[in-house]
Order: C-alpha cells, then structure tokens, then sequence
C-alpha cells in the first residue's frame, strides 16, 4: 500500500494542506481498491462515511431522473476528492458514481477526515473552495443548458473533454464515452447527436474511429461553441 506523504496525487485535492503527521496518520487508516469499468464506488442514497481520493481513472456522476434515466452531472479524474460535501453535510449522497474505465481509488474514513477539518484550517478553507467551485460550475451548466445550442453544447463539450482528460499519442480523446453519454452530457436524443458528430466530421473539425473522437480543427469547433 503506498504512503501518503509520497503520493503525487494528493497535490491535486485539498489533501495538499496536510501536514507529514497527518499524512502519515491517513497511511494508516486509509483503504485502496481497483474499481472495474461499469462498476459503482456509490449509489445515490447510500452513506458513504468516508470520502475517495482518485489516484487513476475516470468516472461519472449521476442523479436517477423521475422517468428512470440516468443524467450524467459531472465527471471525475485522477487527483479529485469524492465525497466531500455529503460527509460535511452528514447526509445521504444524492448522486451515484460509476467508473467510466478501470480505477485505483484510496478511501479514507470520515473520522479522519472530519478530524482534519476540524483542527487543520488550511484543509478546512480547500475543502469549501472545492464545494464553492463545484456550485460554480453547477450554475454555469444550468445557463448553458438554457442559453445554448446544442450544437454549442456539444462543441464546448468535445473541448472541455480534451482539456480535461487530454488526449492519447494518436490525438483521440483519452476520455472514451458512448453516443448515449455523451448525448446525455449535452441534452439531446442519442439520435441526434450522432447527426451533429457525423455534420462536424464532413465539416473537418472531427475525426472518429469507433467510439474514439479526434479534434481535427480546434479553431473551428471554438466558433461554434462560441455561437458563431
């Protein structure tokens, strides 16, 4: 099991405010776990008395609509915390978290956690500036959602997924997510998207090979995304 206060991925999080006593006392109560492709860390509603720290992988988030389809809300990467907020707020979590490809997570206990927010203030103030950040991006998404095209959406989404996730030594997308996923990222019927990857494609600003997406020409995949 690898030590905490020699783990790179901690820079990444708010574990980057904890002191070498304190890292080491979380090598001792942490867990680390491989997580298979499709395979759930959490479903919404569950209590999950702990948070993740994502050492590799990828995975979504998801909130259960009324008419049983699943929205992705957000995606996860190597360096993030998951859990946080829940464990601050002592509730239930309200979304499900599913690897997207194969994941080495560490898990470490609430009681831990909370110790180091109650007496370490540097991890106190990261621990909200990463809740504050995520209600940021919840509201920008909200006024995408209503003030965007969809073609807009899916251009600022294929961008966003190359930033986020950067791409593999032949340029494609090292995110690898199904039509289905990614209509749901952008609000649209599966159908449709299909139609617009296949209009950017013969535009040049997209090359596929299977589920695998190129950006061929970044500059115009920005226009659109801009409305232009």
């Amino acid at each position: 099991m690898g030590k905490c206060e020699q783990c790179i991925v901690r820079q990444f999080s708010a574990l980057r405010a904890l002191d070498k006593d304190e890292l080491m006392r979380m090598s001792n109560c942490k867990t680390s776990h491989s997580v298979k492709k499709g395979e759930a860390l959490f479903e919404e509603g569950d209590h999950i008395n702990g948070v993740f720290c994502i050492k590799s992988g990828i995975c979504k988030l998801t909130k259960l609509s009324p008419n049983g389809k699943n929205q992705i809300v957000k995606f996860i990467k190597r360096g993030d915390l998951l859990g946080q907020r829940s464990l601050i707020s002592d509730e239930a979590v309200n979304l499900s978290a599913v690897a997207i490809d194969e994941m080495e997570v560490c898990f470490i206990p609430k009681e831990e956690v909370m110790r180091f927010f109650k007496e370490n203030s540097k991890f106190n103030a990261e621990i909200i500036k990463d809740i504050c950040h995520d209600l940021k991006l919840a509201d920008d998404a909200i006024v995408e959602m209503a003030q965007k095209s969809v073609k807009q959406r899916l251009a600022g989404a294929l961008l966003e997924f190359e930033e986020e996730f950067g791409v593999d030594k032949e340029q494609y997308l090292k995110v690898s997510l199904s039509r289905e996923e990614i209509s749901n990222v952008v609000g649209t019927a599966t159908e449709s998207l299909i139609r617009m990857l296949s209009d950017f494609s013969k535009k040049g600003m997209l090359e596929t090979n299977g589920k695998k997406i190129k950006i061929a020409n970044r500059t115009e995949l920005e226009r659109v995304a801009e409305g232009f």
